[in-house]
């Protein structure tokens, strides 16, 4: 730790000195100012603080797979409250975590299980959810003694009981109103209760939070079971949330002061890392951020009206799943988009045909397509504006690629295809897992490294962008060939009468594995699988076009936009020969 490193708490309270009065937050007809969440959150954490969350251990006496905090799971839909929940357990030095919300009962009990929940915020429509994962009302005893080392067992031995309290099953519920009309949890005590519980004396005795403090984000678990990825505050501020590295509170008060940071539009799920980072991002510059209300159906409509209200600069949203429609929608009627110029889109391909109709459509933009996970924050990022694109990534710092047998950083003129890989900046680990830290973040050339698994070469003219060709576990291993199932999607999407795909293997006698289309259709639309195959061969070579291809009602995907490829690996056994 140094004096130039910051706790999240310590960044929104520069800001906040430096724009009291300036909105802070907008969803639906609720707006708060910076003081506003200032003094909410200061007294969340007092509630918080006053019934034993907090920081048992500091991070010096810790390994790095194991938390010394209260952990606190945050069960919401996009409101004010969830960044207010997170930033009060900031400030009492406990550690939100996000719930996601479409889980079943099962899998919300094993998260909060497996994080070791002390406390659960949550809305009150998914009370039933909560009951049915086997939560009842009342705080179980002092919190933040349990340090998980991935036997169930703190360090010395003791096991604990479920939650990391001092009692089997005791968690702290918190119930944020919605309007549901669902009845709270029993022992569940109301959100606005507990932010203005806290007396002066309370607010007095708040703990100083530490750059060592954690941030931890859960995985979506799309290709397994969910991972806890623990970050030092002082490190996701500079990867993730645009932090400077070295700043000082002159130069944060400045650029917040400014008021350059506009308004910002996060419209995914704040239940994921990425919408998170944006929201973190845009705070950090003193911005005003929209939040987009996703307890109902994704609404183009909704979307671009709220983001010519407020006149957006930035919006942020993932991939195809929220360009297609915003596309439709803004063909369909006109938008005063004026003051929209810059589109962050992540999480999932956004297709070169739909990023240019964007542009079309809205001239003055450019989109930023940005890649990263939870493993490495913002790694790298590449712009498009009106008649120019590009599949190339600009490095962020810290961003390298490493050689294929992981051993070295590659060259920006060498051609071997590697690892996407980042130094400095990364995470402590995966919670409670040795075994998956000490593979996803080794120590290279002395170094300790973050490799997310995605594969990347550098682009051979030396200018030290980087190609992405997609995560490894997606590769279609075909008659000795390798294909990357996102360049397949890419060409399957130009064709107009596709309205979005799916590519993953199957097994193939004769080769091995064969590459296989999951192909939804424009109203209207007729296309054989034989006719879907040509198409794919006239972008990309031969070897690489579909040899099956099922034409779906819909493709499946997660609520965020992310392809769900578990459903798809299932749905492409049915697939008929592209003949």
């Amino acid at each position: 730790m140094t004096d130039s490193e910051w706790s999240i708490p310590a960044v929104l309270d520069v800001v906040t000195g430096a724009a009291p009065d300036r909105e802070m937050l907008v969803w639906n007809d609720v707006r708060r100012t910076y003081a506003e969440a200032r003094d909410r959150t200061r007294g969340l954490a007092a509630f918080f603080q006053r019934r034993g969350l907090g920081a048992a251990r500091e991070r010096s006496e810790l390994r790095r797979w194991e938390r010394g905090q209260s952990p606190v799971g945050v069960l919401l839909s996009n409101c004010p409250e969830y960044l207010e929940a997170m930033i009060g357990a900031y400030r009492a030095r406990a550690v939100p975590f996000n719930v996601n919300h479409h889980y079943n009962a099962r899998e919300v009990a094993a998260l909060l299980d497996q994080v070791g929940a002390e406390a659960v915020v949550y809305h009150r429509r998914l009370a039933p959810l909560l009951a049915a994962a086997g939560l009842a009302g009342g705080l179980g005893g002092p919190g933040g003694t349990d340090v998980q080392d991935g036997t169930g067992q703190s360090p010395d031995g003791d096991r604990r009981g479920k939650g990391g309290g001092g009692a089997p099953g005791g968690r702290l519920l918190v119930d944020v109103d919605d309007g549901s009309g669902v009845a709270p949890l029993p022992g569940s005590i109301p959100f606005e209760a507990a932010v203005m519980e806290a007396a002066d004396a309370d607010l007095d005795r708040l703990p100083v939070p530490s750059p060592d403090d954690l941030y931890l984000v859960c995985t979506g678990g799309t290709t397994g079971r969910p991972k806890g990825v623990l970050w030092r505050q002082a490190d996701v501020y500079v990867a993730a949330m645009g932090g400077l590295e070295g700043a000082t509170a002159g130069r944060i008060s400045a650029i917040a002061a400014s008021g350059r940071g506009g308004v910002w539009f996060a419209a995914p799920p704040l239940m994921h890392g990425a919408a998170q980072w944006t929201a973190f991002a845009a705070l950090a510059l003193g911005a005003t951020l929209v939040l987009h209300d996703d307890s109902v159906p994704f609404d183009a409509r909704a979307i671009l009206t709220v983001a010519e209200r407020e006149q957006v600069n930035l919006m942020s949203i993932v991939g195809d799943a929220y360009a297609r429609p915003l596309v439709d929608e803004l063909r369909a009627r006109p938008y005063d988009l004026s003051a929209f110029v810059r589109l962050a889109t992540g999480g999932a391909t956004t297709s070169a045909a739909l990023k240019q109709t964007l542009l079309d459509l809205v001239p003055h933009l450019t989109i930023v397509d940005g890649y990263g996970a939870s493993e490495t924050g913002g790694m790298a990022f590449g712009s498009s504006a009106k008649d120019t694109g590009t599949r190339q990534f600009t490095l962020s710092a810290g961003g390298a690629v490493l050689s294929a047998d992981r051993t070295r950083f590659l060259r920006p003129d060498d051609p071997e295809v590697g690892w996407t890989a980042r130094i400095g900046r990364v995470p402590l680990g995966y919670l409670g897992d040795p075994a998956r830290t000490e593979e996803t973040f080794p120590v290279i050339d002395g170094v300790r490294v973050t490799v997310p698994g995605d594969r990347a070469h550098y682009e051979p003219d030396g200018s030290g962008r980087i190609v992405m060709l997609g995560r490894d576990a997606m590769v279609v291993n075909t008659g000795g060939e390798k294909v990357f199932v996102e360049e397949v999607e890419e060409a399957l999407r130009l064709h107009p009468g596709i309205l979005d795909a799916l590519v993953v293997g199957r097994p193939s006698e004769r080769f091995g594995e064969e590459v296989v289309a999951l192909v939804q259709l424009r109203p209207g639309v007729v296309l054989s699988p034989g006719e879907v195959r040509e198409h794919t061969a006239r972008s990309v070579a031969r070897f690489k076009a579909p040899r099956a291809v099922l034409l779906c009602d819909r493709i499946g995907r997660h609520p965020t936009g992310k392809a769900d490829y578990t459903w798809a690996r299932q749905a492409a056994l049915a697939a008929e020969p592209a003949t």
